[in-house]
């Protein structure tokens, strides 16, 4: 890491990253006042939690949109800089806005704001990732800065939303998550500077660029991957059903719960410290199938969950097997982007997680609600199995060998 421009991106990444690990809607500090709210102040059901709020994933799929414009219509002269500029004042509206709150439909649209903000942001910040890591031959490297960072964050912002829940009435904590959702988009702007990026125009690489786009949505190589992701993350979801089953079942307090999501960040971030030593050295394919493996039995030992203890343990397991999963998913998609359509390749990569992520908890809630009628043994079960099928899957793959 000498090289200062790769210094001043580890520092743009983690600083971003611990941005968007608070910001988003769905995971970071809003995300348990907002599912508190709805369950104690509106009185919804788990599949209406899971349906009423997957509009908030739908910017998230429209990222290969927003990475299409950014690689073809520079702003102030700049593909990346300008747009991160912009969706970061965006977030701080849409934060503000959603303090002022309690009606479920402006809340929700007050969200969606945000969503579309932190996906722009999330769209630029992985070109840059595709860009630099291909140029200086780091992706891998650089992945786990991103997502080590992003859960260090969210360690801070799930204590932080269930004490809010112990402190304060529903509509208060979320009202209150807002307020500090809408203040960490303001250090982001702070180092914009961090990134270097040449002015341009949109003229003179408008026809390589073109080029560029088709071949990527011409490869069989970004289809096979894009498939391969999509049933990679598609098993039965467990989030929402967990949340209920833990508050209604098991009793546990809406700081547990909090600080059990910070045990699951935690793990992550154990990943990410243990990630350089231990993994780095693993080809794609082996890696992909440690993940695999280790996803599934982390899943499995969901059936443990009976205590505060027990919680905490699998907590942080599950954490560990996610981040050895994202780096392993994450790296293989961009390694394989295409120069000139970075933007857009990786972002509809991740697109298609990000498609797969809200029918997972979808279904799995279904499951919960309608046919396990509130068992939460045979979801798991379903789900772990469906995790370990992915392994017919990597004799597919066009895997290389990742730099190192």
């Amino acid at each position: 890491m000498s090289d200062p421009a790769v210094r001043r991106l580890m520092w743009f990444f983690a600083v971003v990253y611990v941005v968007e690990g608070i910001g988003q809607a769905k995971v970071g500090v809003v995300w348990q006042p907002l599912t508190h709210f709805l369950k104690e102040s509106q009185g919804w059901t788990p599949v209406e939690v899971s349906a009423g709020l997957a509009v908030l994933d739908v910017p998230w799929m429209l990222k290969p949109l927003y990475g299409i414009v950014s690689d073809f219509v520079p702003l102030f002269g700049y593909r990346r800089r300008s747009y991160l500029l912009f969706a970061d004042i965006a977030a701080i509206a849409g934060f503000a806005w959603v303090a002022q709150e309690v009606s479920p439909p402006w809340l929700i649209a007050a969200l969606v704001v945000t969503s579309v903000a932190m996906a722009i942001a999330s769209t630029l910040c992985g070109a840059l990732l595709v860009e630099n890591g291909q140029r200086h031959r780091i992706s891998a490297a650089f992945v786990n800065q991103q997502w080590l960072w992003f859960n260090v964050s969210l360690v801070a912002a799930t204590l932080l939303g269930g004490l809010l829940i112990e402190w304060l009435p529903p509509a208060g904590a979320l009202h209150a998550a807002a307020w500090i959702a809408a203040f960490a988009p303001v250090v982001a702007l702070l180092c914009l500077p961090l990134v270097q990026e040449t002015r341009t125009g949109a003229g003179p690489q408008a026809k390589a660029r073109l080029a560029a786009l088709l071949a990527a949505l011409r490869s069989r190589t970004l289809w096979i991957i894009a498939g391969f992701l999509f049933c990679y993350y598609f098993s039965p979801g467990l989030g929402t059903a967990l949340y209920y089953h833990m508050t209604d079942r098991l009793g546990f307090s809406q700081g547990l719960i909090g600080a059990l999501a910070s045990c699951n960040a935690a793990g992550w971030i154990a990943g990410g410290l243990l990630y350089r030593p231990l993994l780095s050295r693993l080809d794609t394919a082996p890696l992909l199938r440690l993940s695999i493996l280790f996803g599934a039995a982390s899943t499995l030992a969901y059936l443990g969950l009976n205590d505060p203890v027990s919680a905490v343990a699998i907590y942080f397991v599950a954490g560990l097997a996610g981040m050895v999963a994202n780096v392993a998913t994450l790296t293989l998609a961009a390694e394989h982007c295409p120069a000139g359509s970075e933007g857009f390749a990786f972002a509809a990569l991740m697109s298609v997680i990000n498609l797969a992520t809200p029918v997972s908890d979808m279904i799995g809630s279904v499951l919960y609600e309608h046919v396990f009628t509130g068992r939460l043994a045979p979801l798991i079960v379903v789900s772990a199995l469906v995790t370990a099928l992915v392994l017919l899957l990597l004799p597919l793959l066009p895997v290389r060998t990742p730099a190192r």
